[in-house]
């Protein structure tokens, strides 16, 4: 055999190799492209306090919401979108897990219902699963811009355990709590403007009588035990750090941004947060446009203070809110531009909601400050009236879902956990109780029937409702068991000044039970009775059983929102600086709208 067969059946030289190891990188490149474009990109953008009837989509005529408009236009508008919890810290812990607040610990039968400071050691555990998580493990990027609430640290200062960078998430930018009063120089901080001042003026009299009662003992003048003088210097010193916590120390402690790990801004500048948060967002969306990402936006808008940047201020026709909504809507506007500018529109599934209904009862000198449930009754804080948990459900994605298209099935915010995973590739976690179902196929056309068949409605750790799709009769039915006294006269604000009373006497149990036909009446007016409802006891008697069922479904947690849990720990306060006096804020001038 010749020399020229020999070398025919030799492994090729190097340089005989460079075009196939070319062609073969392409090749993976490709591959690697196609499975990209099969991960669609997932936007999330979630307001804070939304009514659902402060949206035109919705039937408001008198806000201007043009861009969000234009979303329920070109996507899927869903009419009867529910939040699992009626505020913000177990609403979004449903939501960011597809399950129940009080199966992650996230829920309580207290009075506080939500995280109230950075430096508390509850959250959302480690061993619950987010969408995030299971994303990022599916090879997304993943970002939240704005607000968490779901706690920071367990044990030290930067354990960071509750963090959203421990809970799937690669960047975070943003407030880790929540807004708050004391946010905004100038106004009346979350404690009594009243109890505060009277505190003040004793602690004044107490530290004046030690400067006196000191010197004296000391010169033989006055005969009082040295431990009575350092007792009362004690409670001088006590009642002056609660006057400074509450007027001083609050906004410095609770009003900051994170970057990932570190404040950036202690305390942030309220003025330029919303700026700031929507740079983030545009960012987020340019530095990843060539890989799948997830990004939840979690916007501040419209929580109470309504501070609101000088270009919308006095524009709308609702005052101080309506001006908020306004900017909300240009927001999620600019939002959809950076979307459309990085030519990601057909690859992008964009979803819009609120995290629970509208806080009807904010109010001051000036007027109504919180939101506009529709003709749903109820506001943020109770669990079982509409208009605590109705909220927005939109969702577009160009050349998949049909433009204009509106479901009227019940649907939930933990949905959106089952339904992003299952867009993703993932698989929702098989150890656990999943409560959302995957919205796929009422989205697609697949099915015309919600998944669920029954939801539940509590407050806090409380069953206040149940909802009953009863798809044979077409019949939607609501069974209400508690319901928060309303003041007489005043629909919508409860009997309680300080919030909405889950139990006790701020609420009214019903034996029999409230029933109401939601597919004739929405607006949960007219309570049926056996005498107007042939169906009343048969419905009463289904209801119970499903309820039977799903509490055989829990089991007990360690409570996240416990008393011990919920207090102010010093060496958890994340801080930029020296604690106490923590300071720190962002290099140049960012954040103007």
């Amino acid at each position: 055999m010749g020399p020229t067969a020999r070398r025919g059946r030799a492994e090729p030289s190097s340089r005989d190799r460079l075009p196939l190891l070319v062609v073969c990188l392409l090749l993976r490149t490709c591959e690697v492209k196609a499975a990209n474009a099969s991960k669609p990109n997932i936007l999330l953008i979630m307001a804070d306090d939304l009514g659902i009837g402060d949206l035109g989509c919705y039937g408001n005529d008198t806000l201007r919401t043009p861009h969000i408009d234009w979303l329920a236009e070109e996507g899927v508008r869903l009419t009867q979108h529910l939040a699992a919890a009626p505020v913000c810290t177990p609403s979004r812990a449903a939501f960011l897990t597809g399950r129940h607040a009080f199966r992650s610990g996230m829920d309580t039968s207290g009075r506080t219902r939500v995280l109230p400071w950075n430096a508390c050691s509850g959250g959302l555990p480690e061993n619950e699963t987010t969408f995030a998580r299971i994303l990022q493990q599916r090879g997304y990027s993943t970002g939240l811009i704005g607000k968490w609430h779901q706690g920071v640290n367990c044990h030290s200062r930067t354990d960071h355990c509750h963090h959203p960078l421990r809970h799937g998430f690669d960047y975070f930018y943003g407030m880790p709590l929540t807004l708050i009063n004391d946010c905004q120089p100038g106004r009346p901080g979350q404690v009594s403007g009243v109890v505060m001042p009277t505190l003040w003026h004793y602690t004044r009299l107490m530290a004046l009588g030690v400067l006196t009662l000191g010197p004296g003992r000391t010169c033989g003048l006055v005969p009082v035990p040295r431990r009575a003088v350092a007792a009362a210097a004690g409670l001088v010193v006590l009642f002056f750090a609660s006057w400074y916590a509450s007027f001083g120390f609050v906004r410095r402690w609770n009003c900051i941004l994170m970057r990932n790990g570190d404040v950036v801004e202690q305390p942030m500048d309220l003025e330029r947060t919303a700026g700031r948060l929507l740079e983030e967002a545009v960012a987020y969306i340019e530095r990843n446009q060539h890989r799948p990402f997830l990004l939840f936006v979690s916007l501040l808008h419209v929580h109470l203070p309504l501070v609101t940047a000088r270009r919308f201020r006095g524009k709308s026709q609702h005052g101080l809110y309506g001006d908020h909504v306004e900017e909300m809507d240009w927001i999620v506007g600019e939002i959809l531009r950076a979307i459309e500018e990085n030519g990601l529109r057909n690859r992008t599934l964009v979803y819009f909601t609120s995290d629970h209904g509208g806080c009807f009862e904010s109010t001051d000198s000036e007027g109504q400050l919180g939101g506009w449930n529709g003709v749903y009754r109820g506001s943020k804080g109770m669990g079982g009236w509409e208009g605590g948990i109705r909220v927005p459900g939109i969702l577009r994605w160009p050349g998949v879902l049909s433009a204009g298209r509106v479901i009227d099935e019940p649907t939930s915010l933990m949905d959106v956990f089952p339904t992003v995973v299952e867009l993703a590739g993932g698989q929702v976690p098989q150890d656990r109780v999943i409560d959302g179902r995957s919205l796929l196929p009422l989205l697609q056309g697949a099915t015309e029937r919600s998944a669920h068949e029954f939801l539940f409605h509590y407050c806090g750790m409380y069953l206040h409702a149940a909802r009953w799709h009863d798809k044979d009769r077409g019949r939607l039915w609501k069974v209400h068991f508690m319901t928060p006294r309303l003041h007489p006269g005043e629909a919508g604000t409860c009997y309680s000044l300080l919030s909405c009373p889950c139990s006790g006497e701020g609420v009214t149990r019903h034996s029999p039970p409230l029933l109401f036909d939601l597919s004739r009446d929405p607006s949960e007016a007219w309570p049926l009775s056996p005498g107007s409802e042939p169906l009343y006891h048969a419905v009463i008697a289904r209801v119970d059983q499903a309820v039977r069922e799903h509490e055989e479904t829990l089991s007990p947690v360690p409570p996240q929102l416990s008393l011990g849990n919920i207090l102010w720990k010093p060496w958890l306060q994340p801080c930029c600086g020296t604690f106490p006096f923590c300071s720190c804020s962002p290099d140049g001038d960012r954040g103007d709208m």
